[in-house]
């Protein structure tokens, strides 16, 4: 049996980091972690080919060689997700969707010959015997939430390392908060499920044995969500980077209760964790009641957040406007707080009601739906009619976006991110003399000669040699990501 994996195009959004990646010389952030998970579950005996539409073309031949086509989509990529399949069937073979979103879209789904809803650890065995059976139904659903003991390897040999920015790995799933806007819950449940020590040790292995060097990114939703586990996790963790001569540096996701636990803190730094995700969403705790966010009103936001900075852990926030509660000055609050957190990478998004979520079941149940969502909170698309006056809503995300990512704001938040951490270096692992020279001189070619603003990067550049020496190369990746976030801002406030 021939397999061929799909990964559909991810849209130019603030997620996509295409124009930073253009300058760094990668065609994308991470490999598609689900697809290379998928082909690691397959028959050893089944060959099998790998093709992310975000690095390379999909060619006719690519169809034509294989038996069957395996695609997998969040929201965001449903278009392509949708033309993948219409072309696959139009050649006359058989495709199977899987992912996000067809978990969690079931009157929305394509055109596949085989559906998958939910995980795929069980499901996809039932698959495979059935085909070679002659007997494979149209739908396959999970009706547990497996144990994660079974998930293999991910197969990093189907792709090419050098498209990518970092590595991706999952060690966990689930989260057991109760984010009303959040659909991890519904798709992976409120009890994190972990992969054993010997597991997530095996797959870094894997990741070194390929010949990867620099950052990885654990893919979970909420990294620390079973805390016992993670803390007898990350000894383990700190003991294999040591023995092999520290290769990677990590970033993750997880809630702002990480800042109440030092010895978390402390251990997570020791392993060369540089940057963590942390769902903020607003400063109007009125707003976080509202959406069950109970968890950040629990604290200080900005303590936590400075807290968390000074164990060399660079913040990346998710903040929303549009919730019910919002006060008219949400917009500069949201100004206000994003300066003084110090966060660079802020990603401000408008409310959005995913499919299957308790916000979607609320307001469909109040009336307030209008449709499905694009999947990106920053098109300044809505659908949901808010309680705030949908045209000043709008108006006030796009006079937001244009002052976090504008120049001065954004390297002003930099330059005190860089402050605040206390260790010394917190950028990420280099790759080579000569990728990194070409990388240097593609930057400032774009930010100190090509750019309207290269009086501003200028600035900005002085006083990160004279300050921050030894923070230099991050300083610059994340000139970079603001040069990226603000030709997309450019794109979307138009």
């Amino acid at each position: 049996m021939k397999v061929l994996l799909v990964y559909p195009i991810f849209p130019d959004t603030y997620w996509s980091f295409r124009h930073a990646l253009k300058i760094e010389g990668k065609k994308a952030p991470f490999p598609p972690l689900c697809l290379l998970t998928v082909a690691g579950m397959l028959p050893a005996t089944w060959e099998r080919k790998l093709v992310d539409m975000n690095v390379e073309e999909l060619r006719r031949e690519d169809i034509e060689w294989a038996d069957i086509v395996f695609v997998s989509a969040m929201i965001v990529q449903k278009e392509s997700l949708e033309e993948v399949v219409d072309l696959v069937r139009s050649m006359g073979k058989r495709v199977v969707a899987g992912g996000p979103f067809v978990s969690t879209s079931s009157d929305k789904l394509p055109a596949a010959d085989h559906i998958f809803i939910g995980e795929a650890e069980t499901t996809l065995p039932e698959f495979i015997h059935d085909l070679e059976l002659g007997i494979a139904r149209k739908f396959y659903q999970a009706n547990e939430r497996p144990a994660l003991q079974n998930t293999p390897v991910p197969d990093f040999s189907l792709i090419d390392m050098r498209h990518y920015s970092a590595m991706s790995i999952q060690y966990s799933r689930g989260c057991p908060f109760s984010c009303e806007f959040c659909d991890i819950i519904e798709i992976y449940g409120r009890v994190p499920r972990t992969k054993s020590n010997e597991q997530l040790l095996a797959e870094l292995d894997a990741l070194k044995d390929a010949g990867w060097r620099g950052m990885v990114f654990i893919v979970d939703d909420n990294f620390i969500g079973n805390k016992k586990n993670v803390r007898l996790l990350l000894p383990a963790l700190l003991e294999w980077s040591r023995k092999n001569g520290d290769p990677f540096k990590f970033i993750t996701e997880a809630s702002i209760n990480l800042a109440e636990d030092e010895t978390l803190l402390q251990l997570m730094q020791d392993v060369g964790f540089k940057r963590v995700f942390l769902g903020i969403e607003t400063p109007v705790e009125e707003s976080l009641k509202l959406a069950n966010k109970g968890q950040n009103t629990k604290r200080n936001l900005l303590d936590s957040i400075k807290k968390i900075q000074s164990y060399g852990l660079e913040v990346m926030g998710g903040f929303i406007v549009g919730f019910d509660t919002d006060p008219d000055d949400i917009f500069e609050r949201q100004m206000n707080f994003i300066r003084e957190s110090g966060i660079p990478l802020a990603m401000v998004g408008l409310l959005s009601a995913l499919p299957d979520t308790q916000l979607w079941r609320r307001l469909s149940k109040e009336g307030r739906l209008l449709d499905e969502t694009s999947g990106n909170n920053t098109d300044c698309s809505l659908n949901f009619i808010p309680k705030m006056d949908k045209e000043k809503l709008v108006a006030g995300y796009k006079t937001l976006l244009r002052n976090i990512y504008s120049p001065k704001e954004y390297y002003t938040r930099v330059l005190t991110c860089l402050s605040r951490s206390r260790h010394g270096e917190s950028g990420m692992l280099r790759r080579n003399v000569k990728d990194d020279l070409r990388s240097f001189f593609k930057l400032i070619f774009t930010l100190g000669i090509q750019d309207p603003a290269r009086l501003q990067f200028w600035k900005y550049f002085y006083r990160l040699v004279r300050f921050h020496p030894r923070n230099f190369a991050h300083g610059l990746t994340l000139a970079a990501m603001g040069y990226h976030f603000r030709l997309i801002t450019e794109k979307y406030t138009a």
